[in-house]
């Protein structure tokens, strides 16, 4: 065989060529793996939103089954029937995305595939002049119990999955076609999902808010004098004393504000008017030296040095040391529940942290009300027997549309002791809203 020479610049070609090939063969191997950490992580991310899907579409079901068990009218069965139909529906899909094809789930999915259409069959059925049976009503019971418990196992296995005892990860190395350590399937996770069908009826059938009330145009704005942006400036320092604010951006939209910010704090002014819209402090809670009552004592008093007064405390939630208050306008003792503001009261030092009035801003002005055509005492005896009435008193509450009703609100106490308000309509008796108050360590609030 002939010896071959290589010239030195034949031999620079071919170490050239040798390194092009290993680099390109590098980035081809990087952007492959690459693809597949993306894959996976794409999968997994769908897997988690399925899970807190599922996880909140049970525990509307379960709520609005509650609501059901004390309703007495048709209207209101009807938009619960609604909501129902709409989360199994939700809920059944959300199911079907999460790798747990070899479980045998027929129960759950039978329970998510006739909760709304039973429901939807009452309604129907009390539209054409019937009522609610005793039978009825225990189906809906055991439906509700039935319920509670799908929405308590799904949080433990969403607190299982907080806790690393299910890894969606693995699950995802496998559809993205990956190998993993340990290959486990979400399966494993759901075992004790599906209910004992004892408790599951047998079904025979013929077939405090909305974020809405924020959508329209400020009603204390109308007319307002526009403000310039030294104006709004000197009105963010009277909140910011002591602190240097600098102007951060121009919202726009239905409120349209200066915000300025400091260290830690932001506030925004109205552009029409120079008013407050909402503060946000940012400052690291301590350990709790007040409680709730004297937090509202003093979210009062703030909201009283800016011109605010004729308003009622509601509900609350403490959270990281911070007392939320929900204040609502009052007018000749009637309560506005659509001219609501938040206040946040830090609980260690009794520091107003944070406000927010835009839903005050939008809906306040002074109403002419009609008298109420119904007693206090008649909407009382409007409610659901499965109820024990204890008050009712005068308030307006939002539609579902961008309306307000003026309506009784009625405290109740239902089946095992919880605290239900029913609303009723003031001119008609008809059942407008039924809201589950929960009352705990970590404040008042409803459903």
């Amino acid at each position: 065989m002939a010896n071959v020479t290589l010239s030195k610049r034949a031999l620079a070609r071919l170490i050239t060529f040798a390194l092009a090939i290993i680099i390109t063969l590098s980035v081809i191997a990087v952007q492959n793996h690459g693809r597949a950490v993306n894959a996976e992580r794409a999968v997994e991310n769908s897997y988690m939103h399925a899970v807190e899907e599922l996880s909140l579409n049970l525990d509307n079901i379960k709520n609005d089954l509650r609501k059901g068990m004390y309703t007495n009218s048709i209207s209101m069965l009807s938009d619960l029937s609604g909501k129902l139909v709409s989360d199994a529906a939700t809920a059944k899909n959300s199911l079907a995305r999460l790798p747990v094809d070899e479980l045998d789930l027929s129960e759950t999915y039978r329970f998510l595939s006739q909760v709304g259409n039973y429901s939807k069959s009452l309604a129907e059925k009390c539209a054409e002049g019937g009522g609610l049976t005793a039978d009825e009503r225990e189906n809906i019971a055991k439906l509700h119990a039935y319920a509670e418990e799908l929405s308590a196992n799904m949080w433990k296995i969403e607190q299982r999955i907080e806790n690393g005892e299910i890894t969606l990860s693995d699950v995802a190395y496998a559809a993205a076609g990956l190998d993993a350590d340990e290959p486990v399937t979400v399966t494993s996770g759901f075992t004790d999902f599906a209910v004992n069908d004892n408790n599951y009826p047998t079904l025979i059938y013929d077939g405090p808010y909305s974020d809405h009330i924020m959508e329209k145009s400020p009603l204390m704005l109308r007319n307002e004098k526009p403000v310039d942006r030294n104006e709004a400036a000197r009105l963010a320092k009277k909140l910011a004393v002591g602190e240097d604010l600098t102007l951060l951006t121009e919202e726009e939209g239905k409120m349209p504000s200066y915000v300025f910010g400091s260290n830690d704090r932001t506030i925004a002014v109205t552009k029409a008017g120079g008013m407050y819209s909402y503060m946000l402090g940012s400052r690291a809670v301590g350990k709790p030296e007040i409680t709730a009552k004297e937090a509202m004592t003093k979210a009062r008093a703030y909201l009283a040095a800016l011109g605010i007064r004729n308003i009622t405390d509601s509900y609350y939630e403490i959270r990281n040391g911070i007392c939320v208050i929900n204040f609502a306008a009052e007018q000749n003792g009637v309560t506005m529940y659509t001219d609501l503001i938040k206040v946040g009261v830090a609980l260690d030092n009794g520091e107003v942290l944070s406000f927010d009035m835009r839903g005050y801003l939008t809906n306040h002005t002074i109403r002419e009300l009609p008298p109420p055509k119904i007693s206090a005492e008649y909407a009382m005896t409007l409610v659901s027997g499965s109820l024990t009435p204890h008050s009712g008193k005068l308030c307006v509450i939002p539609s579902s549309g961008q309306n307000e009703i003026f309506c009784y609100e009625v405290r109740c106490t239902g089946i095992d002791g919880e605290n239900i308000l029913v609303y009723l309509n003031a001119e008609t008796g008809r059942e407008e809203q039924i809201l589950i108050l929960k009352i705990g360590s970590s404040g008042v609030l409803t459903v």
